[in-house]
């Protein structure tokens, strides 16, 4: 009976930054467990132009394939010092990895709400609990997804609609291969990890595969830690 509630058949998913990374692992896992995934990326639908996102949703609506489960996994980040943070580009930080979120989840509402069931998952970080000195803005908004889950999971819980924050710590991802390249670096930030081990993208799809499907229907409002216990107060 377990095996089958995590059977994702029938279900549409939209992935946001799906073509690699965390997103692409999750997509594939989705796919593995039965879902017909739409993958994303900036050429698809370009999350900081918001008439963009709503083009897109339009598209979707007129085919059918509004989404049963969303995962709003993209995002951009800058390390910039706070005090020298351009305000351009932290509006461009708050549309695409916030105010994106929320009108995704506004789209996706009416439909889950009618079906009575749905899925709001959003991709967070470790940074909404220990923020990187030069990213501050990017864990600023990471936080604001949190508080949108809570907030929106409280209301929406007796509708079959639940919504939760994947926070992944320390991946080996396009974003952080570098870094974690550097023969100084990347032994510190290993260090600082209780596992002592960086992740792999595939390492996040497993919470998101249980949130998505009926095995996870009792979780809504909660932050799931993929961090090697980096985020463990010690």
């Amino acid at each position: 009976m377990l095996k089958e509630k995590f059977d994702l058949a029938g279900k549409v998913a939209l992935v946001t930054g799906s073509t690699r990374g965390i997103g692409k692992a999750i997509g594939d896992a989705f796919e593995e467990y039965g879902a017909k995934v739409v993958r994303h990326n900036t050429k698809v639908c370009d999350l900081s132009d918001p008439a963009a996102i709503d083009a897109f949703f339009d598209g979707l609506e007129k085919s059918g394939m509004l989404p049963d489960i969303l995962v709003a996994n993209a995002s951009i980040q800058a390390k910039i010092p706070w005090q020298e943070f351009p305000m351009d580009e932290a509006m461009r930080e708050i549309q695409v990895n916030f105010l994106a979120t929320l009108r995704m989840f506004q789209r996706c509402y009416p439909q889950m709400k009618a079906r009575k069931w749905g899925r709001l998952i959003v991709v967070g970080s470790v940074n909404e609990r220990r923020p990187h000195p030069d990213m501050c803005v990017y864990a600023a908004t990471k936080s604001a997804q949190e508080n949108l889950v809570r907030g929106i999971g409280r209301q929406v819980a007796a509708e079959g609609i639940t919504v939760n924050n994947i926070c992944p710590g320390v991946f080996y991802t396009d974003r952080n291969r570098d870094c974690l390249a550097d023969p100084v670096y990347g032994p510190k930030v290993t260090a600082a990890i209780p596992m002592h081990d960086y992740a792999m993208p595939e390492d996040a799809a497993g919470a998101a595969v249980l949130l998505a499907s009926d095995a996870g229907r009792y979780i809504t409002g909660a932050t799931i830690m993929v961090d090697g216990g980096l985020s463990i107060p010690g």
